[in-house]
């Protein structure tokens, strides 16, 4: 696999500069490109030297402390982009996502790729992010689509305009893959030597994965949103 040092790194943050100098420049705001990109920097490296521990480890109790941790954080984030930021809309986000991303952690897990042992932290820790935080996006979308919606529609109206929209990304991707785009797993697997052929069969259970960690989550958390009414 192709390494990349640590000077070629700096070459990426040319486009980032220039995006973040356009930024400044539309919106007057100097610091969400510059906080972001520091952030996604820090965290990166700090994940990276926590994860090169955590593999090395094959307690599941870490595992399960782990993916609890993601599902907090992301519900935690999902909340940025809505206006009712109460306690009950955060109890919300935590159900739909812990349901509808775990279901598809244990199907993958168990069923698809048939771990022994069950627990192996270097599978179980990147799938539970991707799916996490695929869910925590989807909700997002959603949770903000369905509050703007609701405003002047009856929920039936207001609940399927939200699912939709939130649903946007992972269909346009499911049309685009293989036409347009390679998906980043792909891809890196491919870089890093593995079958194209192996490669494919990896991507669909991704994007089945994803469009159903997605879709299950908005409609655990659409349902909830229902009870709220009554319906």
């Amino acid at each position: 696999m192709q390494l990349i040092s640590i000077s070629s790194l700096f070459f990426m943050f040319i486009p980032l500069i220039i995006v973040g100098f356009v930024y400044f420049l539309w919106t007057q705001n100097y610091k969400e490109i510059g906080l972001a990109t520091f952030r996604m920097i820090a965290q990166l490296l700090i994940i990276g030297y926590f994860l090169a521990y955590i593999f090395k480890s094959e307690n599941s109790l870490i595992g399960f402390a782990i993916a609890f941790f993601m599902i907090t954080v992301s519900s935690f984030i999902a909340l940025r982009n809505v206006g009712k930021k109460t306690l009950d809309t955060y109890v919300k986000f935590f159900i739909s996502i812990a349901l509808g991303g775990s279901f598809n952690l244990v199907l993958v897990l168990f069923f698809v790729l048939d771990l022994h042992p069950m627990y192996q932290p270097r599978f179980v820790i990147p799938l539970a992010g991707m799916i996490y935080a695929n869910s925590m996006n989807a909700i997002s979308l959603c949770a903000e689509r369905f509050e703007n919606e609701i405003k002047s529609k009856d929920y039936i109206k207001a609940r399927a305009i939200s699912f939709r929209a939130s649903l946007i990304p992972q269909i346009n991707a499911f049309l685009a893959v293989g036409l347009v785009s390679l998906p980043g797993m792909m891809t890196g697997q491919i870089l890093s030597g593995v079958s194209p052929i192996i490669a494919v069969r990896y991507q669909i259970v991704v994007m089945a994965m994803v469009l159903g960690s997605a879709g299950m989550s908005v409609m655990i958390y659409l349902f909830l949103q229902g009870k709220n009414r009554g319906i």
